[in-house]
């Protein structure tokens, strides 16, 4: 019998949710065979079979998540015969929770919350038995669920998480009367209650009446998403600077370039193609921005000798930051070839792990929502985010003259440690060089 465990798909997974299940239990699986697709937190990515045999079971069903190396499923090899060969009632040993130890003296006081917890592996009315995901019992634990009341949708009836939507959104009852809230047995020094115990069950119901909340669930992506953002966000000390530029030429020279474009047959280039390549040659200029900080330890940091930018894509199934590569080797029409290829991949949850890695800068651009400035929090490892506001006509000071000329804003995040104000001052001057005159943004 062989284990298929969670695989390690990308350098900072460290948990995946299965998406989709290409075999069932009882299905033949060679190898090379397509066995699950599994979303990390960059991507949805197929995972193929190293063994060939028989699914016997599948331990995680579609929509939940498991850690790196939790086991997933059970193949048969046929190379283990029937009397060493583990029971069909192995992978439901699993779902028997641990037997909690027995409090010392001093902790028996209850805990605020007195209610007994209701079985999440019980034996239904009619004498079956009820079998729950990992993630359920937990849910049931915590929020004193009954999972007798629910009939699983999942594999062989087993209870997900989508199942307990209805029984979160109208908990049970406290045990004792009707409406009241749990007797505490201790009356010296109360403890603080914790929210969600605290509030009596009758109340509960107005609060959710009240701000008429929808328990959304969260995606993998999106979960890893608040998780690294906001690390970055605590851990790296943040400095912003802004700029801004006449874009007027820009935005000429974008207007006889597709003009030519489309003449000769050849798809068109935008604002953020230009921006893309100004980006990557001023790094070129100032390859101090260009770098990562390693950790506290280290006497380092790390320059880069590659540029490559990461773009910023609000995907429909998140935000990616797909890697152009030397992006500062590339043409404009190269980079606006090769980025609507990457958002493309992105919006299909295409997009592979050496496309999404390698980053040594980030842009973020808005300007198409109609954002006129913004800040962005930094993609570790990188040492800076530019955020790019909208193109947009301004009354401008021209010599003696008022005259309407397209401005644009842009916002450099930093982070501190090895970038030094002067430094992304000067990144932006050079910059906004760029933009202002732009025939050397293509030379």
């Amino acid at each position: 019998m062989i284990e298929i465990t969670m695989p390690r798909l990308s350098d900072t997974m460290e948990e995946g949710a299965i998406a989709i299940w290409h075999k069932q239990p009882g299905d033949r699986v060679e190898i090379g065979d397509v066995l699950v697709e599994i979303e990390t937190d960059k991507a949805t990515m197929e995972f193929e079979a190293y063994e060939a045999g028989t699914l016997v079971t599948q331990l995680v069903p579609e929509g939940e998540v498991a850690t790196i190396g939790t086991p997933i499923a059970l193949l048969d090899d046929g190379k283990q015969d029937a009397a060493t060969a583990p029971s069909s009632a192995a992978p439901d040993a699993a779902d028997v929770p641990p037997t909690p130890a027995t409090p010392k003296l001093a902790d028996a006081a209850p805990a605020p919350d007195s209610r007994p917890l209701p079985s999440t592996d019980a034996v239904r009315d009619d004498g079956t038995r009820l079998f729950a995901s990992p993630l359920v019992r937990k849910l049931a634990r915590e929020n004193h669920l009954d999972l007798s009341q629910l009939h699983g949708t999942g594999p062989g009836g087993r209870i997900i998480r989508a199942d307990t939507d209805e029984l979160l959104a109208h908990p049970a009852p406290a045990s004792g009367d009707a409406g009241e809230p749990a007797v505490h047995a201790v009356p010296a020094a109360p403890a603080v209650p914790a929210v969600k115990s605290s509030t009596p069950a009758a109340s509960a119901p107005l609060i959710d009446d009240k701000r008429g909340s929808d328990a959304v669930p969260l995606s993998n992506m999106r979960r890893v998403i608040a998780r690294r953002l906001g690390e970055s966000a605590r851990n790296i000390p943040h400095f912003y600077v802004t700029a801004v530029a006449d874009a007027e030429n820009l935005v000429l020279l974008r207007t006889q370039l597709n003009a030519q474009l489309v003449a000769a047959g050849r798809g068109k280039i935008s604002v953020n193609d230009l921006l893309i390549r100004a980006s990557a040659l001023a790094l070129r200029e100032h390859p101090r921005v260009n770098a990562s900080y390693i950790d506290d330890a280290s006497g380092e940091m790390l320059v880069h000798n590659r540029v490559n930018v990461g773009v910023a894509v609000a995907s429909e199934n998140g935000l990616v930051v797909p890697v152009i590569e030397n992006a500062d080797q590339k043409t404009v029409t190269q980079l606006g070839t090769e980025t609507r290829h990457l958002v493309a991949l992105a919006n299909a949850k295409k997009l592979t792990v050496q496309q999404m890695s390698g980053g040594t800068f980030t842009i973020s651009n808005l300007g198409m929502f109609g954002v006129d400035q913004f800040t962005a929090i930094i993609n570790p490892p990188e040492g800076a985010i530019l955020a790019v506001g909208g193109t947009a006509r301004e009354a401008v000071i021209v010599g003696d003259e008022i005259l309407p000329r397209h401005r644009m804003r842009y916002t450099l995040s930093a982070d501190h440690r090895i970038i030094d104000g002067a430094l992304a001052a000067q990144f932006l001057q050079t910059l906004t060089r760029l933009i202002e005159n732009p025939w050397t943004i293509i030379a």
